[in-house]
């Protein structure tokens, strides 16, 4: 069934991101070129080409939004620890602030929890319910609100912006562990700025493939593309559940320092669009221009004029059912991501 959900999430990911293809095509990004591509053709002495810029971009998208699943795939690992259970030893980590020791046997190769206040409470499921509740909340207003800016500034310096800003909250939950932090409404107000920050992955990691790959090539480029929220969620989980063995705040601190350097490079080196790395006016010379600058949405050309509205996005055929499809899609897909691994834990005995 799990495999089945994701089949179907990643389809219903695949025509919406068309959709917005739709939308980041119809109007014009005010980019300007990387620092890091502006030192490399200096080095260089010629401007990088077009397929190379094209590669660059879908290469460190795919890396971006990757991290971004990395960094929040983590809570879900750690729930574990956070409130109280007994489960296997191979993964689990013994709280610091616990004064009582392992409980072993030769047997099953068990340990006793405690937890980690307020989570080791009795409605402590219903706390981390509580934090991901306004994880989620704030994440989807706060996407509203990013589409309607990367319309209009620089999309490399939203995404640059977006993932410093998620590994610094995150990596500040994962803080809580070394300051012995045990306030609910710490961790509560980390998620909620945590989630602000990641609303900025996908519109903009989606606006700036549209830049940068016509109609003729989006079918291809979506399909391998797409693979970065599985390989994030893979490589998020692998991750955090290797470093809880040190202590549950690794498993925050490491993710959020790798989304954070992968946003350096970001602002190194992804160019937003082709205007990025082309003349002032924003032609690239290069003979496949024609390709780029080729429109998804036919006969509408004069939009490029301004950035689209949210009631002009909602009028373009397809925006509405695809929206419905994927919100349903993803009620599932995360339940899988935040509740299956604890529902496991709690239920499944080795």
């Amino acid at each position: 069934m799990h495999s089945s959900t994701a089949v179907g999430c990643r389809g219903a990911e695949f025509c919406f991101a068309h959709v917005l293809f739709q939308l980041s095509t119809a109007v014009i990004m005010r980019s300007t070129k990387p620092p890091g591509i502006h030192l490399f053709e200096c080095i260089q002495g010629s401007p990088l080409s077009l397929r190379t810029c094209q590669a660059l971009a879908l290469l460190l998208t795919f890396f971006s939004y990757a991290s971004y699943h990395a960094a929040r795939k983590t809570t879900s690992v750690v729930k574990g620890v956070l409130d109280p259970k007994t489960s296997n030893l191979g993964l689990l980590h013994w709280p610091r602030c616990l004064n009582i020791g392992k409980l072993h046997t030769s047997e099953s190769h068990m340990v006793l929890y405690g937890g980690w206040a307020p989570f080791d409470s009795r409605n402590g499921t219903a706390l981390l319910g509580d934090i991901d509740l306004a994880f989620l909340a704030i994440y989807a207003i706060g996407m509203f609100f990013v589409g309607h800016i990367g319309d209009r500034v620089d999309l490399r310096i939203l995404l640059t912006i977006g993932m410093i800003g998620t590994g610094l909250f995150t990596a500040a939950f994962g803080a809580g562990y070394w300051l012995n932090i045990h306030s609910f409404y710490y961790f509560l107000g980390i998620q909620l700025i945590a989630g602000l920050f990641q609303s900025t992955g996908w519109p903009s990691v989606v606006a700036v493939v549209g830049n940068w790959f016509g109609k003729k090539k989006r079918g291809l480029i979506m399909g391998i593309w797409n693979a970065h929220t599985s390989v994030g969620n893979i490589s998020g989980s692998l991750i955090a559940a290797a470093l809880l063995k040190y202590g549950w705040g690794w498993s925050f601190v490491v993710p959020g320092v790798m989304i954070a350097l992968v946003g350096f490079i970001v602002f190194l080196f992804l160019p937003a669009g082709p205007e990025a790395i082309g003349s002032e006016d924003g032609h690239l010379n290069d003979s496949g221009k024609n390709e780029i600058g080729t429109p998804l949405l036919e006969g509408q050309t004069e939009v490029r004029e301004k950035p689209v509205g949210f009631i002009e996005a909602l009028k373009i055929p397809g925006v509405v059912p695809f929206a419905l499809c994927l919100f349903f899609c993803k009620l599932v897909a995360y339940t899988f991501l935040y509740w299956l691994p604890f529902y496991i834990s709690h239920t499944v005995r080795f």
